[in-house]
């Protein structure tokens, strides 16, 4: 019986649950991935549970914000003066984001000041806990140029292009 290792097309049907910061779950529909394990990297603590998984088998597992948008970074957090902003964008509670120099600037606005703004510059995701259930529904080599394909659109991804 073949079992998942790199350079394998593997298949796996999920269902997943994201943890938001205010203790509410937002249950996903059900979906199914394939990709060539090993080469199109997927987070690591899905990749560790499938390493030597078999068709057929179910597992859950718990990823950690660290391996998503990141942990919410208190730095990230800062009051800055409210000179230079649209008053009309200035929301509290909502993110605001405007064109400068040619640089998006984008935050959450947590309070609105006499002359600041109190402004959250984390990932809007960061913090964020996903547990996903799955099974591993098909396993199979892969062809040469599923790996060769797999391998550029990792790459594409690494740099930002994908």
């Amino acid at each position: 019986m073949e079992s998942v290792q790199i350079e394998k097309m593997v298949t796996v049907t999920y269902h997943m649950m994201t943890h938001l910061k205010d203790g509410t779950i937002k249950d996903h529909q059900e979906e199914e991935i394939t990709f060539v394990y090993g080469v199109e990297r997927q987070v690591s603590t899905l990749e560790r549970a499938l390493e030597g998984s078999h068709v057929g088998d179910k597992k859950n597992v718990t990823i950690p914000p660290v391996e998503i948008y990141g942990e919410h970074d208190p730095r990230l957090v800062s009051e800055i003066p409210r000179k230079g902003l649209l008053k009309q964008r200035l929301v509290q509670g909502q993110y605001y984001r405007q064109m400068k120099k040619g640089k998006l600037i984008s935050f959450k606005v947590l309070e609105i000041l006499p002359h600041t703004v109190l402004a959250d510059f984390n990932d809007p995701l960061a913090g964020i806990q996903v547990s996903m259930e799955f099974e591993v529904t098909a396993i199979r080599d892969a062809s040469p140029e599923e790996i060769e394909t797999a391998r550029e659109a990792q790459v594409k991804r690494r740099i930002g292009c994908a």
